[in-house]
């Protein structure tokens, strides 16, 4: 079985733009290429776990999200990172979603589809759906990043992310996993 890291993607890998759906939009975190790239060379598997509830919403398409996932592929791909799947919510907070975080389905189904030991993986992410998301598959840990909404939420909430490992960016996370793995 292989151990695994999974990673929200807005906020957490590239900068929060309100429902992003323009791939020039896209800009990705500083120092998140080299570091996920570190975690692969260490033997993890990387997959994206993403809520796009714009596409529930009739904000934009799910071509529009699968475009900017492409852009976001070919820039990692300069730091040789490569993502084994990207799982996708597509339901509006409303809509009867059996994989939108905090759901561990997609964590379930990559566990069935491609052997990851969930109790050896990490999930990484700036909001309480995906610390819960990681909680409820049975993760190692799940650590909430401060980009994205993640320092708004260390304040506002500090009783619920408690049980969170809390760094400052990606980068940090894959410090703490590779000196916790």
């Amino acid at each position: 079985m292989s151990r695994a890291v999974f990673l929200d993607r807005d906020g957490t890998l590239n900068v929060e733009r309100h429902y992003l759906h323009d791939p020039e939009a896209l800009e990705i975190i500083p120092g998140t290429g080299p570091a996920l790239r570190r975690l692969i060379d260490a033997g993890f598997e990387l997959f994206i776990i993403t809520n796009q509830s714009g596409i529930g919403r009739g904000y934009y398409t799910e071509e529009d999200m699968h475009v900017v996932n492409a852009k976001l592929a070919a820039n990692m791909a300069f730091d040789g990172v490569e993502f084994v799947k990207v799982y996708y919510a597509s339901e509006a907070p409303d809509q009867d979603s059996p994989g939108r975080k905090p759901s561990p389905k997609f964590l379930h189904d990559a566990a069935a589809e491609f052997s990851v030991d969930l109790e050896g993986s990490f999930m990484v992410g700036d909001k309480i759906a995906d610390l819960e998301c990681g909680w409820n598959a049975g993760v190692k840990k799940s650590i909430l990043v401060r980009t994205g909404y993640g320092a708004e939420l260390e304040k506002s909430e500090p009783e619920v992310v408690v049980k969170a490992v809390i760094v400052d960016d990606v980068a940090g996370a894959v410090d703490w996993i590779l000196k916790n793995a």
